[in-house]
């Protein structure tokens, strides 16, 4: 996958087609990534424990990696990724501008 955790990303389509948000955490096995206040799902909880409360909370759910696109820090475009070889390191480009994504 292209995507890391910590990007920046736009969702290409679904219900939150247009969002941008920060890369929590990434499925490898199942190429989906959780993205911050993105395909918010609620869950009901039990109180696991004596005199805590249980409800209902909201849950941030996996989407698919080829859902999302990274967003260029400086050109600010959601591009897709290239690699450049620079001193026998592997790094990751804007195909747009050609800047160097961390």
């Amino acid at each position: 996958m292209n995507i890391k955790k910590g990007d920046t990303v736009k969702i290409l389509s679904g219900n939150d087609k247009g969002k941008t948000g920060e890369v929590m955490e990434i499925i490898p096995k199942t190429e989906k990534i959780v993205v911050k206040g993105v395909n918010i799902r609620k869950k009901h909880v039990k109180p696991k424990k004596q005199g805590e409360e249980g409800g209902i909370i909201s849950v941030e759910c996996a989407i698919h990696s080829s859902k999302a696109n990274v967003v260029c820090p400086k050109c600010g475009k959601a591009t897709r990724i290239g690699y450049t070889m620079e001193k026998d390191e592997k790094i990751r480009v804007c195909r747009k501008c050609g800047a160097k994504i961390k």
